[in-house]
């Protein structure tokens, strides 16, 4: 019975367009591959160029959402991720201070007669090389002595007042503001299956919507219904496709089918990676020094590094050497000396790659167990909120190339 209604409904089809025919049996077709080519342009668009390519900012060219928007996707992407996944205490003393202390002092000692050498010539090169051998193997000794310790309880006192002594937000987000490329990475590497996704069910989702298209041509085909049909279905292909990246956000259950969201389905996948990234590309040990040490609050630590600093200025021997070299008058200006070259000396240490990844991997694997467990909702906002507000380019997009070639295919075929 179906198959006689079916063949019947085909005839009647022949007949009404024998004269058109192919070019009607091609709407799905056609509607399949003009959705496929703008579904992939438009992921293209969400983050490529890095940089406007244009001659009037904003309103004639593109920049990608993502590069556009990336100061304010990396704030909401920090307040998302670390008001749930852990505060910057909790992260640094997982990096274990003691073991930072310890290679800041293993480096800086190596090279302790040269560090000094530094700081005392830039004072007064003549009578410091000058000085007796004696005395300053008497200033070396006393700081590799001491220096460990220094250094030991000053990554301890930074530790217990990190909050105070840099903005991690302010941090993430002028990275990512200075690297956009580095935000378009995260995205990709964090979201490549659902980006993969998107563009592959386009396709079938645009055949789908074709023989809707086709259908609805057959009954109402008026001059312009077949753009029209077009621009409507190319809205509603791009709209499924994104929600069905998100949606259902609870598995459904349909026979032995389960149905839900494609990034959603992925999450332990997504929260290895989105650690992984997260704490080796912008939460390193020696991103978070260099805020410290650099940053918009790096008064409070300079006065923090001088405090902790100054008893190892203080000594008899040391003190007498200081004096003998600047005299009481350039005390002052050797604790600003030793206090920025002591910052400066200190961070080189922390750029070693393979440290930044052996810490990265403790906080990463605290980052991707807390992901994991939390619920469909709360791990959905880790990363949609920072680019849901551009979806509907998307779409629209969607409707506009559906109408364009729903309109080149009734001026080529129906005219």
């Amino acid at each position: 019975m179906i198959w006689n209604s079916l063949l019947a409904f085909g005839q009647s089809i022949y007949h009404s367009h024998q004269r058109e025919f192919w070019a009607f049996v091609s709407i799905p077709l056609v509607a399949a591959t003009v959705t496929w080519v703008h579904v992939w342009f438009a992921m293209k668009m969400v983050f490529y160029p890095l940089e406007f390519v244009g001659i009037w900012k904003p309103w004639l060219g593109w920049q990608g959402i993502v590069p556009r928007k990336a100061g304010k996707m990396a704030a909401i992407t920090v307040d998302n991720t670390l008001a749930k996944l852990g505060s910057l205490d909790e992260v640094f003393r997982e990096m274990e201070p003691e073991l930072i202390a310890r290679h800041i002092s293993r480096e800086m000692l190596a090279n302790v007669e040269d560090f000094i050498d530094e700081i005392m010539s830039e004072q007064n090169r003549v009578l410091w090389e000058n000085m007796p051998n004696v005395i300053k193997r008497r200033v070396y000794a006393r700081v590799r002595r001491q220096l460990p310790e220094i250094m030991d309880h000053l990554v301890r006192d930074m530790s217990d007042n990190i909050e105070d002594l840099m903005d991690l937000k302010h941090m993430v987000v002028a990275r990512l503001e200075q690297d956009k490329g580095l935000m378009v990475r995260t995205f990709q590497e964090v979201g490549s299956h659902e980006i993969r996704f998107v563009v592959n069910a386009s396709l079938w989702i645009g055949l789908f919507f074709g023989c809707v298209q086709m259908v609805c041509w057959h009954f109402w085909p008026y001059r312009w219904g077949l753009p029209l049909y077009g621009a409507a279905l190319g809205y509603l292909t791009n709209w499924v496709a994104i929600n069905m990246v998100f949606r259902p956000l609870n598995p459904v259950y349909i026979g032995p089918w389960r149905l839900q969201g494609v990034f959603l389905k992925r999450q332990n996948e997504v929260a290895e990676k989105f650690a992984q990234l997260s704490t080796e590309e912008m939460m390193t040990i020696g991103h978070i020094m260099t805020e410290m040490m650099t940053g918009k609050r790096s008064d409070r630590t300079r006065a923090m590094i001088k405090r902790h600093l100054t008893p190892l200025l203080e000594g008899g021997v040391v003190r007498t050497a200081i004096q003998l070299t600047v005299g009481p008058q350039g005390y002052a200006d050797l604790k600003r000396t030793v206090v920025e070259m002591a910052t400066r000396k200190s961070l080189e240490p922390l750029q070693d790659p393979q440290f930044n990844k052996d810490r990265a991997a403790v906080i990463a694997r605290i980052f991707s167990t807390r992901m994991r467990a939390m619920s469909s909702a709360e791990f959905q906002d880790l990363l949609r909120p920072a680019f849901q507000e551009d979806e509907w380019i998307i779409v629209v997009l969607g409707g506009i190339f559906g109408f364009l070639a729903g309109w080149i295919q009734f001026i080529v075929g129906f005219q």
